[in-house]
């Protein structure tokens, strides 16, 4: 099987750095396992959008998208359960 490039949108990144080391490692690690497989066991098709999913990280949300033609996924936003689907 292939391995996808995963590209971190810059506001996933700050949204990483704020919150507490444990969780930070723990969302770093199911990151990397997209590159290996980037539709898991678990993870959930977001409606309305065709190649966009969400994986569960505790209390967090990881939304990425999955670009199969350049193997790639695009981590969208990552954040609190109950803030991550709100628009900003």
């Amino acid at each position: 099987m292939n391995r996808y490039r995963v590209e971190i949108a810059r506001r996933a990144i700050k949204s990483i750095a704020g919150l507490p080391p444990q969780d930070q490692r723990r969302i770093r690690a199911a990151i990397d396992l997209l590159a290996h497989e980037p539709r898991p066991p678990g993870c959930v098709a977001l409606s309305g959008e065709e190649s966009a999913y969400r994986v569960r990280v505790g209390d967090y949300r990881i939304l990425y998208e999955v670009i199969d033609a350049r193997l790639v996924i695009q981590v969208i936003r990552i954040g609190h359960r109950r803030d991550v689907y709100r628009p900003r």
